[in-house]
């Protein structure tokens, strides 16, 4: 198999269309709750736990007829959920950090993997094998904004700025755009893909993970819902079901990796099964554990770079149903 066509956005399923969703929940037939969930991205192994809790009958078993929907822009599903059109969906820390900021009614209701996964990459035998290598350098990005004051941060460590490099816009193709020499690093890069794609076609990595050089930790993933919804009943059992499917996906990972593939054969390949080995260690064991202090430690970071206009206490970003 060759990975140097494969992208994050690449090895994932199709996109699916988004229905939208009544204000209050209806009875399903069966007697079902319907919940309509938005993910952050195409299928993968970082959602491995909530297709075990729909392949195991999690779901089912707390009464919610859970429809999960792929979106067709990753920028959406926090908007749709402000607006009453789905009624969960998984976004970044970050990004809602500053959809709070931008009045978004969204609230944290649960977490489902806690550490980053972000990191800066370059070839292990290319010529940066420090931070203070990058100067003068082509670093690679995908989305600007957040990830230009992530590397800013950490070009902070070296005493250099993000006037030392050239900033690249590789469009998702970061591990390629080492391979092609189109960049000699790339920031954006996650630890269960971008390194994984790179070990596939024998090439050696030289990571440098984002907390390790001055960004505060963050969750990377978390469910959010409408602030007028978050403590409803079947955000409960939702989180419930959540929980449950994180403790097969760790506890019996042959057993997940069965369900998160049974009818997505397209998900079966090499840098899948990589990935779903790595990921194991990053999901929450605890999909309600909030931590106020360190939501309100990130918010003041993103107020320093000037990416929200005044950090929020912790607590207001965080809402816990049951």
């Amino acid at each position: 198999m060759d990975a140097r066509g494969l992208t994050r956005r690449g090895v994932m399923a199709a996109a699916g269309a988004m229905a939208l969703a009544g204000a209050l929940p209806v009875r399903a037939e069966g007697g079902m709750t319907p919940l309509k969930l938005l993910l952050d991205w195409y299928i993968n192994p970082n959602h491995a736990p909530i297709l075990v809790a729909e392949k195991s009958g999690a779901f089912a078993r707390r009464g919610l007829a859970v429809e999960i929907v792929e979106p067709a822009d990753p920028n959406d599903p926090p908007k749709l959920v402000a607006a009453g059109q789905a009624d969960i969906a998984i976004t970044y820390q970050p990004q809602l950090t500053m959809q709070v900021d931008q009045g978004l009614p969204l609230a944290r209701i649960g977490v489902l993997i806690d550490t980053p996964l972000n990191m800066l990459l370059a070839l292990g035998d290319g010529p940066v094998k420090t931070i203070a290598d990058l100067k003068g350098r082509k670093v690679g990005f995908s989305v600007g904004g957040f990830e230009d004051g992530l590397l800013g941060t950490m070009l902070g460590t070296a005493g250099l700025t993000l006037k030392d490099v050239e900033l690249v816009n590789v469009n998702f193709t970061l591990a390629q755009s080492l391979m092609s020499g189109a960049a000699d690093a790339v920031i954006g890069a996650y630890r269960n893909y971008e390194l994984n794609i790179l070990a596939i076609e024998g090439k050696p990595a030289q990571s440098f993970f984002v907390e390790d050089f001055g960004v505060p930790s963050y969750d990377e993933l978390v469910f959010v819902a409408q602030r007028g919804k978050a403590m409803g009943a079947q955000m409960a059992a939702f989180l419930d079901a959540i929980q449950e499917g994180v403790a097969l996906t760790i506890n019996k990972p042959d057993t997940a990796w069965g369900m998160f593939i049974d009818g997505r054969p397209q998900l079966d390949d090499e840098l899948n099964k990589r990935a779903f080995r790595d990921t194991l260690i990053r999901f929450a064991h605890v999909t309600r554990a909030a931590d106020a202090s360190r939501y309100s430690a990130f918010a003041q970071y993103l107020e320093s770079m000037g990416l929200i206009g005044k950090a929020r206490p912790g607590s207001e970003y965080l809402m816990q149903p049951g």
